[in-house]
């Protein structure tokens, strides 16, 4: 989807903090308010879990809340998307493609940036320790190993007052 004459930055979003803080962060470096002809495509993938990754094993009860938790993640995910939006248009800067797609979070970015044809993808560190690193997985992790573009982990840097809370 790259021409010769503008290369593609993808950025994985979710409903955080961390990943608000990576669009930004992509924005202040890769893109020039009001310019007409871009060297940097954006595009913007949010990852969305499935309902019954949501629900796990449930049980026969289950079949009733699936409506009310899809309805939810689709709020999310319009929630995360709206959110974008008005980041860039704060910033000045054209969305040039906006993804939604229901899955692991570790393939889509991959798939994503074969599709695009990628130069960068930009996501948030969320800041887990090892431990939730080992049952949530590490989606940068993951990226940096398998993605066929470079990968900017974006870490939000913490106030004083944060860092002091963190080590008590």
């Amino acid at each position: 989807m790259a021409g010769a004459d503008s290369r593609v930055v993808i950025v994985g979003v979710d409903d955080s903090v961390h990943s608000y803080h990576a669009l930004e962060t992509a924005l202040d470096l890769f893109f020039v308010p009001f310019k007409s002809n871009p060297q940097f495509k954006l595009v913007i993938i949010h990852a969305r879990p499935t309902a019954s990754s949501i629900l796990g094993f449930a049980g026969p009860g289950a079949v009733d809340v699936m409506p009310m938790v899809e309805q939810d993640l689709k709020k999310t995910a319009d929630w995360v998307l709206k959110k974008c939006n008005e980041i860039c248009s704060n910033k000045s800067i054209e969305i040039t493609a906006s993804e939604v797609t229901e899955g692991d979070p570790r393939n889509i970015m991959v798939d994503a940036s074969e599709k695009h044809h990628a130069s960068v993808i930009v996501l948030g560190s969320h800041g887990y320790g090892a431990v939730k690193r080992v049952f949530l997985g590490s989606v940068s992790d993951y990226l940096a190993h398998h993605a066929h573009c470079s990968v900017m982990i974006v870490k939000k840097h913490k106030t004083p007052a944060a860092a002091a809370a963190a080590k008590n």
